[in-house]
C-alpha cells in the first residue's frame, strides 16, 4: 500500500491534498487540509478537484484554510513595497565630488541613481 493518500475521485490518481466531509444536518460540506487518518465517511481530494468543488442546490461550503500555508500579501504589504520602489527611483542629493576625484571602485566610470556604470575591460 502507498504511503500517499490518492484522490477519492474515480480515475484521478493525484495525491490528496484537502479532506470533504459532509454535515447532513446542516446541509453543508466543510473542504479543509489533509486530515491525519484516512476516515470511512470522508473524501480525500486533489487540489484541482478541492478547488472546482460545488455543493447541491440549498447546501454551504465551507472551505477551511490551513493556517501553515503562506499568506498571500496584505494591503499593507504592498503598500510598503510601492514605497519603496518610489523612494529608490527619487534622485538622491549628493555631495559635489571634488575635481580629479574618482569613484573607491577603478572600474566604476559613473553612476545614476542606484546604477552604476562600468568600463569596459578592455579600456
Amino acid at each position: 500500500m502507498s504511503p500517499v493518500r490518492r484522490c477519492s475521485r474515480t480515475a484521478c490518481g493525484r495525491p490528496a491534498v484537502a479532506t470533504l466531509t459532509y454535515v447532513y444536518a446542516d446541509s453543508t460540506a466543510v473542504l479543509g487540509p489533509l486530515a491525519t487518518y484516512a476516515e470511512p465517511h470522508c473524501y480525500d481530494l486533489c487540489a484541482e478537484h478541492g478547488q472546482r468543488l460545488t455543493a447541491p442546490r440549498g447546501w454551504e461550503v465551507v472551505r477551511l484554510t490551513d493556517g501553515s500555508a503562506p499568506a498571500g500579501p496584505s494591503g499593507d504589504d504592498l503598500e510598503a513595497l510601492a514605497n519603496a520602489v518610489r523612494e529608490a527611483a527619487r534622485p538622491h542629493e549628493r555631495a559635489p565630488e571634488a575635481s580629479g576625484a574618482r569613484s573607491a571602485n577603478p572600474a566604476e566610470a559613473g553612476r545614476r541613481g542606484h546604477l552604476r556604470v562600468l568600463r569596459s575591460p578592455d579600456s
